[in-house]
């Protein structure tokens, strides 16, 4: 029971960490109608909260030290809690986009720490807590975009971008009543050796994945309501593809122990991403269920997958973090370029079926990487 907070803790934090990218896609028509916002700006929305997060990931070794694990995750609970307030007051185009940068920098903050916090405390169970960790991450987002388009209609779409703040504060109480058990640890340079070329190769691998989540994240009701869809509709239907990805993540926690190679899951997950993104270049309103499912099925699974095959080239917290630090900082950075790509191919061409079928490229692209990612020795 002495733990029990503590995994609370966690699963809010997760729960957090990606609302700030999944409500504009369903309330985008309203807040350009408001606002007048491009869509290349639009698609800055999206954009900058992930490079932010790419670029203070790259500093994970440096924030493990300075200012640790503990307060670096409630100083990004605090950020994430202040920029969604914010959001309700200041929601003019440079507010939200200042605002998009300020939640990437706390989202950033998190996520570059608590991997190794995972590896520290519960390092028989990181895998399996990694994802539910990862799998509370897409909670969130399948809560944030169901809840948009409702939530705007009764309190107006800034409201409901500030309510946010809600959550993230709670996140941060119930993190700060765990300093006494999740204590930081001092780390020296001894601990953690240079990276290889592995690292580099589970950099671009999670980065071209978690493109596709980016570019479903922000791109998805758009997407429908050009073919004709309500925003509510979808709304509803990126909700239901996080929560495909729930459930997915579920399953890829329950499996784990079944496949010592990681590749048995990762080559099915991606033959599914791969199918929903054909489905939704090929008759995307026709399609739009089946194509939600695989894709929800096929980044729900690959996105913890990415992280649990990347913790299990570290041996120690100090290599955990660094390794994480870099994977998702490099990764964050490639998975950045693909919503404001697609706002521009948009803004273009009037469509972002281009955008899709780019995607589907990379994930072609990634089955032939999965081929590279052999199991790491058991460590004693």
């Amino acid at each position: 029971m002495r733990l029990l907070l503590p995994l609370i803790a966690l699963l809010l934090l997760g729960l957090n960490l990606r609302p700030v990218l999944a409500l504009p896609g369903p309330l985008l028509a309203s807040i350009q109608h408001d606002t007048s916002l491009s869509s290349s700006a639009a698609g800055l929305l999206s954009m900058l909260p992930v490079m932010a997060m790419g670029l203070c990931a790259l500093a994970g070794g440096y924030l493990q030290r300075w200012p640790g694990t503990f307060r670096g995750v409630l100083l990004g609970a605090l950020i994430i809690a202040a920029a969604c307030m914010v959001r309700g007051i200041w929601w003019q185009p440079a507010g939200l986009i200042a605002t998009a940068l300020l939640a990437g920098i706390g989202i950033a903050l998190v996520q570059a720490l608590l991997p190794g916090w995972i590896k520290q405390h519960y390092p028989q169970q990181s895998s399996r807590l990694m994802g539910l960790y990862t799998t509370a991450i897409m909670g969130g987002a399948a809560l944030a975009a169901a809840s948009a388009a409702p939530l705007a209609t009764a309190a107006g779409w800034q409201n409901t971008l500030a309510l946010w703040s809600l959550p993230a504060l709670l996140a941060a109480v119930l993190w700060s009543r765990c300093g006494n058990r999740a204590t930081d640890r001092q780390i020296t340079a001894v601990d953690v050796p240079p990276l290889n070329r592995r690292a580099w190769l589970l950099m671009f691998y999670f980065g071209i994945g978690t493109g596709a989540y980016t570019l479903v994240l922000a791109w998805l009701p758009p997407f429908f309501v050009q073919e004709g869809w309500s925003p509510q509709q979808g709304g509803y239907l990126l909700a239901g593809l996080t929560l495909t990805e729930v459930v997915s993540g579920l399953l890829v926690a329950a499996l784990l122990p079944r496949f010592r190679d990681r590749r048995r899951l990762l080559l099915p997950v991606l033959g599914l991403l791969l199918a929903g993104l054909i489905c939704m270049t090929a008759a995307p309103s026709v399609l739009a269920v089946p194509s939600m499912l695989l894709m929800g099925l096929g980044i729900g699974a690959l996105f913890p997958l990415s992280l649990i095959v990347t913790l299990e080239h570290a041996a120690t917290p100090a290599q955990a973090g660094k390794l994480m630090g870099f994977v998702q900082g490099g990764g964050y950075i490639i998975a950045s370029l693909t919503p404001l790509l697609a706002g521009i191919i948009r803004q273009a061409l009037g469509s972002l079926q281009q955008a899709f079928s780019l995607m589907a490229l990379g994930v072609v692209i990634l089955l032939i990487m999965t081929l590279w990612l052999k199991p790491q020795p058991e460590r004693q």
